[in-house]
């Protein structure tokens, strides 16, 4: 998913999310027709002839456009919406049927569809209801990295970190597997500002962000820009030993750069799970990880610092 020009007014429009599309119906004429059309405009089309064998495709690889019928054998189209929308809530429907005299368009859309076509149909209109689900998807998907990332860095911002956070550590304590989090924070960075200018710091902190993303797993990992030349890294289902690995290759692979004498200093905290409320030990993650780096720096920078709650966990 990337942003890139656009001449529309509207600066979301650059958003472009590739489209997997699924189509049911149990007459395999229909199906046929329908998913050669979807492939000639250049998506990626999956069939099948029940509402189960959906959702087993969505398991699998979730799509983002459903095109169903509504009565099919076993689960019904409208069962079929109720399923999808609970399960994939971002998931969009169109419904398909040749009984528009027994649902209507209020029906389908109190569901939980996004648009309703009547058989016999015009594939013309089919396309024209594709392409405004697909735009409409293209705002969401904007609105949502404008509202998670950060400006500069195209990091993850605090904002989204509050949030994620929150996920990862109920899934570990769930699944009983360790949490990090590393605080990582630029030495020296102030007299670079007032030396070299805010442009020479913003391509710091740019190149920071770089290393960050190059440095940890893709798909496992998130990294943060928490504020001014503070950043943030989750590290989920790893060792004590593996974690202190990554900090270490950060350091390295940000001093192997032009950074006018910049360094880092990373604090490493693990996530314990207590009888409190689940914000307060992400508080207390928070704290120890802080209080690490803080540590680091103190000790003169380009250091990482284990928080003794790492070591007794």
């Amino acid at each position: 998913m990337t942003l890139s020009n656009c001449n529309d007014d509207a600066i979301y429009c650059a958003y472009n999310e590739p489209q997997s599309i699924i189509v049911v119906d149990d007459e395999e004429g229909i199906l046929k027709i329908v998913s050669q059309f979807i492939e000639f405009l250049g998506f990626s089309v999956r069939t099948v002839q029940n509402s189960l064998d959906v959702l087993r495709l969505m398991e699998e690889e979730e799509a983002t456009i459903v095109i169903t019928d509504l009565l099919m054998p076993r689960m019904d189209g409208m069962e079929l919406i109720k399923e999808l929308k609970s399960r994939w809530p971002d998931v969009d429907v169109i419904v398909m049927t040749g009984y528009a005299k027994d649902f209507s368009y209020t029906d389908v859309i109190n569901v939980g569809a996004s648009d309703f076509i009547q058989k016999p149909f015009n594939l013309n209109e089919l396309e024209a209801k594709l392409r405004r689900i697909i735009k409409e998807r293209n705002l969401r998907g904007a609105l949502r990295r404008l509202s998670t990332r950060d400006v500069l860095t195209d990091l993850f911002n605090r904002r989204y970190f509050e949030q994620r956070i929150e996920e990862e550590a109920e899934r570990a304590f769930r699944q009983q597997y360790p949490l990090f989090l590393l605080i990582v924070d630029i030495d020296k960075f102030k007299p670079i500002n007032d030396n070299y200018g805010h442009e020479e710091g913003d391509k710091i902190l740019k190149m920071l962000a770089d290393v960050l993303i190059s440095s940890t797993r893709k798909h496992v990992d998130s990294c943060f820009r928490f504020g001014g030349d503070e950043f943030a890294i989750i590290v989920p289902q790893a060792s004590i030993e593996q974690v202190i690995n990554i900090a270490e290759r950060i350091c390295s692979n940000f001093a192997s750069l032009n950074t006018r004498g910049a360094t880092l200093s990373i604090g490493i905290a693990q996530f314990v799970r207590t009888d409190n409320m689940l914000r307060d030990d992400l508080s207390e993650l928070i704290r120890c990880a802080d209080e690490a780096m803080y540590i680091a720096k103190k000790d003169g920078g380009n250091n990482v610092v284990v928080h003794q709650n790492a070591c007794e966990a």
